[in-house]
């Protein structure tokens, strides 16, 4: 059984909370990592407005797997700069998105810091990317995938689904 999508969104917001300095921004990975860090950023009440990324053209593989049909726009309304900022995903896996999420953010500037949220944490790591927070760790087995799905009503769940 898979666990909770919404109890773990209220779980690493009360892990975020302690200690989070007042100017951090969070910015989501398009699209379940821009979900999460919706709810987080609510649930935080951050006052640096949110950030959304789409680091299709910032992939490794985009020379293999090409333009992806459904490609959205980056938006950082935020100064980068000397801003600790909190990437945000909803499952992290080879870390190969999270590379890419960093060299986006470089684009806009040089901030402070930069740590990683995560909903779960599913190992197989292929590059040294480690989350600061992780709502939980998951053992999925190879040749399926963890996704992150959004409900007409908002609610957020986890489904299995074959690679």
């Amino acid at each position: 059984m898979l666990p909770d999508a919404e109890r773990l969104c209220v779980a690493l917001a009360d892990s975020l909370r302690p200690g989070l300095p007042p100017d951090s921004a969070l910015v989501g990975i398009h699209t379940g990592g821009v979900w999460v860090a919706e709810r987080l950023h609510a649930a935080l009440g951050l006052k640096t407005p949110l950030g959304r990324l789409d680091v299709s053209f910032y992939r490794d593989d985009f020379s293999r797997s090409g333009l992806h049909p459904q490609i959205k726009s980056s938006d950082i309304p935020f100064e980068v700069n000397d801003r600790p900022i909190i990437i945000v995903d909803d499952v992290l896996y080879t870390g190969r998105t999270i590379r890419a999420a960093m060299n986006e953010i470089f684009d806009y500037g040089r901030p402070a810091r930069i740590d990683l949220a995560v909903l779960i944490d599913r190992g197989g790591r292929e590059l040294p990317v480690c989350p600061r927070w992780a709502a939980q760790t998951l053992q999925v087995e190879p040749g399926r995938n963890l996704q992150l799905e959004r409900s007409e009503a908002g609610l957020l769940t986890l489904r299995l689904i074959d690679a």
